[in-house]
């Protein structure tokens, strides 16, 4: 149970903050109106605060030099009534883009949600669940604060600091050139932050998406760990990937502590320099001491926003590689429902289901590779069931994961009816096809949700009806709540033989069409099997479905059998041909050796 270390779609590539920001555009677009108006009501906010110098100089060039109280009375009113506007209007630009960017967070958290639905099994073959969470979680909340928070404030911080520039120098133009002097050298050095610390912000976020991997598999594999107590390994391995995670994070603060402290040490000499220069200026006459004090309290008004530039930066990378992460998923495509233009041989004809030279192989498989599928004929006849058998690695759930386009077959076709089904919508296909895997899963929902997630608009009548196909009545209504009783993450609270035999209700509520089952009964006790195989036999003779099936008693459930071996289709016939027929299925069913002949 570990991760890897980085997710298939981690670009090593070097990319642009700015273009990697500017791809949000779409889900701000509905609402930048209110984002806007609240970059321009703090900028205005921001503005009120540089008022205050201006307002001190009145007071100490006019009231304060001149004896009159009043009037400083009068200026520390206006003082007063400034900082109050200012305060309200940052409450106003909170209050602007709160609901409206919790809205676009959940917009992208439901895009990113329709889109990985959508994705292929391939897909989710080669990334890792803590993946996929991080991305939906942290990485959108962090893009939340990022134009809730840091969005605003770099457009006001960078108009507070171009303002307050204006005012320095209409001031003393000397003494404003003084505090100029460290812009180009900061500018430089925060580009070559911004490079390093891109970098390890997007490693930082990877290694969080396979520590999330591990918590989720570890909690999943509960029982497993404990039944082979394998708690220390699991716990040594969360140690070695949180090690490295608070290494990285380590790393991050070290160049955000490097960035700091030249944003910080830089214009304290520089201001410690104009003050001097300044006063030397008032102590010859060049200057009133309330423009010294208007500069330098204007000057002091300008720490926050050149000091929050380390850390606007580092929230700009940091939601850049949030970006990037999350369009790694979204910039997936999605295979076309219809894989090709329709080709049907007679549409709707009664013809059951057909493989016809189907070849496959994996997407990622390297080239040259043999293919899992070679060259599979093969005819389900209408209302026929076929019982698929073959040896571990035979490629038998992968030709059935074919049927409801799980996978898509590299070549050749599968037709429903004398339909293909590349020509077909998924949900079409999957309309018609339904599926129980050896595997049952089932979901954090009721027994009543997980059954009729099988088919749409069933009633009360039909689940009963599965649930007695499945043999599932008994146990169902012997729960506390009878088919509302919720099953838990996973249907854990169930047995195997309760989760399959409730999976195998769900394929069969909608009395669908085509049928595919994969060890459908595999859990089951002998006099439970039974059971299910006598009512799945009433099912089956209105259906044309094909049964993966490792034991006899499965494979006497069909009409005929085909043996798949080595990606190829060795035999058909009936369960009594071929074991008198073919070694290798008797060995399959019967492990006898197959050099073994019968009389």
């Amino acid at each position: 149970m570990s991760a890897s270390a980085d997710p298939p779609a981690s670009p090593a590539r070097k990319r642009s903050v700015v273009r990697s920001l500017l791809r949000l555009w779409p889900y701000v677009r509905p609402v930048r109106a209110r984002v806007f108006s609240a970059a321009g009501v703090a900028v205005v906010a921001a503005s009120m605060g540089l008022l205050m110098p201006l307002v001190l100089k009145w007071i100490v060039d006019g009231p304060v030099a001149d004896g009159d109280t009043s009037g400083v009375w009068l200026g520390g009113a206006v003082l007063l009534g400034v900082g109050l506007a200012e305060a309200l209007l940052f409450g106003l630009r909170r209050w602007l883009v709160a609901r409206p960017l919790a809205g676009v967070e959940a917009s992208m958290r439901a895009a990113l949600y329709r889109h990985v639905q959508r994705l292929p099994v391939s897909f989710h073959d080669r990334w890792a669940t803590g993946q996929l969470l991080s991305r939906g979680t942290g990485d959108l909340q962090l893009l939340r604060m990022f134009l809730a928070f840091g969005l605003t404030f770099l457009i006001v911080n960078s108009a507070t600091i171009l303002i307050g520039l204006g005012i320095l120098m209409s001031q003393g133009w000397q003494l404003g050139l003084v505090l100029a002097a460290p812009v180009v050298p900061l500018i430089w050095l925060c580009a070559l932050f911004e490079n390093r610390f891109s970098l390890v912000a997007r490693r930082a976020q990877d290694q969080m998406g396979d520590l999330t991997t591990v918590i989720e598999e570890s909690i999943l594999g509960i029982r497993i760990i404990k039944g082979f107590g394998r708690h220390r390994s699991q716990a040594r391995a969360f140690h070695a990937l949180s090690g490295r995670l608070m290494g990285t994070e380590l790393h991050k603060a070290r160049l955000l502590a490097g960035i700091w402290l030249v944003i910080l040490a830089l214009p304290e000499i520089f201001l410690g320099a104009a003050l001097v220069l300044g006063a030397v200026q008032v102590a010859d006459g060049d200057l009133t001491a309330g423009t010294l004090v208007a500069f330098m309290t204007t000057a002091m008004a300008l720490r926050w926003p050149i000091e929050s530039i380390g850390f606007l930066l580092a929230l700009c990378n940091e939601s850049a590689t949030a970006t990037d992460r999350f369009f790694d998923v979204m910039d997936t495509e999605v295979p076309p429902e219809s894989a090709r233009e329709g080709t049907a041989l007679v549409p709707g004809a009664p013809d059951g289901l057909r493989f016809d030279n189907v070849v496959f192989r994996f997407p990622d498989s390297p080239p040259g590779s043999p293919p899992v599928l070679d060259g599979i004929d093969l005819h389900i006849r209408p209302g026929e069931t076929l019982a698929l058998v073959g040896g571990t690695g035979s490629g038998k759930t992968t030709l059935i994961g074919l049927v409801p386009r799980l996978h898509e077959a590299t070549s050749g076709r599968i037709t429903l009816d004398g339909e293909d089904i590349a020509a077909l919508p998924r949900a079409e296909v999957r309309r018609r096809v339904a599926v129980a895997f050896e595997e049952p899963t089932l979901f954090s929902a009721t027994v009543r949700e997980n059954v009729l997630m099988g088919a749409d608009g069933v009633g009360h009548e039909e689940m009963e009806r599965a649930l007695r196909v499945g043999q599932a009545a008994d146990f169902v209504h012997a729960l506390p709540q009878g088919p509302e009783t919720e099953v838990g993450e996973q249907g854990l609270s169930l047995s195997g033989g309760q989760r399959q035999r409730l999976a195998l209700a769900r394929a069969v509520v909608g009395r669908p069409p085509f049928l595919v089952l994969d060890d459908p009964l595999s859990a089951l006790d002998v006099h439970t099997e039974a059971r299910v195989e006598a009512a799945l036999r009433e099912v089956l003779a209105d259906t044309t479905a094909l049964v993966v099936a490792h034991r006899p008693s499965t494979v006497q459930l069909a009409d005929r059998v085909a043996l798949l071996s080595h990606g190829r289709i060795a035999a058909v016939g009936t369960h009594a041909e071929l074991l008198h027929s073919n070694a290798e299925y008797r060995h399959l069913m019967t492990g006898e050796h197959p050099e073994v002949s019968l009389p």
